[in-house]
């Protein structure tokens, strides 16, 4: 079989640990323990040797797919000339505690049930631990079967037999009838009689969930839908945030950049927060930045990137396996959590100040780490680091780090000042700011090429600096600012709607794609310079682009392939930042007293 288009693939989670399913129906990714655990099965990265949970109908096509309503349930409606026949497949949840409102039953649930005709059902599941690595065999264990060496355990209504390392069920069922399969991953698995029990406990938490969302303005459905791969993607044990669920989808089909995103990023960090409350989703919000808060307390400096646990791991190939499309090496663990990068400051403290704006919950010893945080930038902003893109290269005077640093100090002032704190010295944070501000305009803005530039004494652009107005560095439409986004436009982008990160040499061979977050940042920066025509244009372009189920990978190839591990969560945060920025267009006071974070931020 071919590689399916890395958007095709549906997305399941239960917070805990998450799933792709392919067009054809089977599930191609799934790790255990948790979402960045071993992939028993990993077939997304190798045809051949990656474990898979196929279920087939005999004489059908791949299913139509859709998620059912405000849920992370996949419907699947198979039709050939013999019958039909419906089904869904999910990780089962069920509402849980105040601090935990959606709890993990451990599960993967796949129905099917048959509403027309004759249908002969084959499933086969092949799980291979250590990414695909080697084969398990097949014991009884009670009424189902158990994967030696792995905590897999499955029970299904269908006769059943081994095959080495497959477990093969099949059977012809006639209108009426139905199949089920319950493959537990924590040592356990329910009765099949239970499946529809578990469908319907889960699809009413996902929508009991949803609900608790109360926006209704510009693109409130594809928002909605984006609240939900975001939660999705939320480690239900800490409240982290997976950048992705999946590790090493190329950013070039047959190359090498193949990266684990099944990490936390700070960068995303003030984007999930405000996202969460705007939304209406504050406990989401309060657990993220107590995770977030944790981090603060053990790091010093500040790591870019942490595991959902709050700890990172080595990075490492795995020669075994091809990689999705020949995209080879696969790599798990991510070696930029080595990396210096002082933009990560800046993240923390804007989403701590938007927490403290939204809730006044900011504690004493909370505002400790952080003033610790602030007084390190404070010392370091004139050092060069390796920047937002992690370049593995030397490190430089990356002008986006400087703007997240003057963020940082910015932010650590107006907290001083929120919290009464008369000992924090913000008179010097003050004065360091300023600086940092006068040498940011003065030697990260090239009057040759009209525009700030990546780096100081460097006339290449970077397309994070999209993000300067919308952190208050400058007005939105402050003349260079409006300049640096049209350049970015005319030299950066692929496509009308799609954006390079840079052109710049970055030491590895061959060229990414298009990167959905600044493309979805164009939209943002556009809203702010008083261009809401063009932005909602660009918007309604990036949006269509979406897969067909609704999902956004990280990049596009310029003739719209894509790139990238998916669902990306930062592509589905810039959505989000994008329509709300949009749906406040005819507002501009409030747009940059917003993004100064000197107005109201709540919804």
């Amino acid at each position: 079989m071919p590689f399916p288009p890395i958007d095709a693939y549906a997305f399941l989670s239960d917070t805990h640990t998450t799933a792709l399913v392919a067009p054809d129906g089977a599930v191609e990714w799934l790790c255990v323990p948790d979402a960045a655990g071993d992939a028993l099965l990993a077939r997304l990265l190798d045809r051949d040797v990656g474990g898979r949970c196929t279920l087939t109908v005999a004489g059908a096509p791949m299913p139509r797919r859709r998620y059912l309503p405000d849920t992370l349930v996949l419907e699947n409606r198979w039709s050939g000339p013999a019958g039909a026949a419906v089904g869904e497949d999910l990780l089962a949840v069920r509402p849980g505690a105040v601090d935990r409102p959606i709890h993990a039953e451990r599960v993967l649930v796949r129905r099917l049930r048959v509403t027309a005709g004759t249908l002969r059902v084959r499933a086969e599941l092949t799980p291979r631990p250590g990414y695909g690595s080697r084969p398990v065999r097949w014991r009884r264990d009670g009424p189902g079967w158990h994967a030696e060496g792995t905590a897999l355990r499955l029970r299904t209504d269908l006769p059943v037999t081994v095959e080495g390392g497959a477990l093969v069920a099949e059977a012809e069922l006639r209108a009426g009838q139905s199949a089920t399969l319950l493959l537990g991953y924590a040592d356990r698995a329910p009765d099949p009689a239970d499946a529809e029990a578990l469908r319907d406990r889960t699809c009413t938490t996902w929508r009991d969930w949803s609900a608790r969302g109360d926006y209704r303005g510009f693109a409130a459905d594809a928002v909605r839908h984006s609240a939900l791969v975001l939660r999705g993607l939320s480690y239900d044990e800490t409240g982290a945030l997976l950048a992705a669920p999946t590790t090493s989808l190329p950013e070039e089909i047959g190359g090498v950049r193949n990266w684990d995103y099944r990490f936390t990023w700070h960068r995303d960090a003030a984007l999930l927060l405000l996202a969460l409350f705007r939304l209406g989703h504050a406990e989401e919000g309060r657990r993220y930045l107590r995770f977030l808060l944790g981090i603060c307390a053990r790091q010093e400096p500040l790591a870019p990137l942490v595991g959902i646990h709050g700890h990172s791991t080595a990075e490492r190939e795995l020669p075994h396996l091809s990689g999705y499309a020949g995209s080879a090496p696969v790599r798990v663990g991510n070696g930029a959590a080595e990396q210096t990068q002082f933009d990560t400051y800046g993240h923390v403290l804007d989403a701590a100040l938007a927490y403290q704006q939204l809730t006044g919950e900011l504690t004493e010893p909370q505002w400790g780490l952080l003033r610790r945080h602030v007084e390190t930038m404070a010392r370091r902003w004139r050092e060069p680091d390796h920047g937002v893109w992690e370049i593995r290269g030397p490190c430089r005077h990356y002008v986006n780090s400087k703007v997240m640093t003057w963020v940082c100090l910015d932010r650590g002032i107006r907290l001083a000042g929120l919290l009464g704190d008369r000992d924090a010295p913000v008179d010097r944070w003050r004065r360091e700011r300023d600086a940092l501000h006068a040498e940011v305009v003065r030697r990260g803005y090239d009057e040759r090429i009209g525009s700030f530039v990546l780096a100081y004494g460097s006339t290449e652009l970077d397309a994070s600096l999209l993000r300067m107005p919308l952190v208050g560095f400058l007005p939105g439409d402050d003349p260079r600012v409006v300049a640096t986004v049209d350049r970015i436009r005319a030299d950066l982008a692929v496509a009308p709607d799609l954006i390079r990160r840079y052109r710049v040499d970055d030491g590895l061979p061959g060229t990414e794609g298009a990167f959905l977050l600044c493309s979805f940042e164009l939209v943002s920066a556009l809203v702010l310079a008083g261009r809401p025509g063009e932005a909602r244009e660009i918007f309604d372009r990036l949006a269509g682009r979406a897969g067909p189920l609704g999902l956004h990978p990280e990049e596009r190839a310029p003739d719209g392939t894509a790139l990238g591990n998916h669902p990306q969560a930062f592509t589905h945060l810039a959505l989000v930042e994008a329509a709300l920025n949009l749906d406040a267009a005819g507002d501009r006071d409030a747009l940059h007293a917003w993004a100064e974070r000197t107005g109201s931020v709540s919804a």
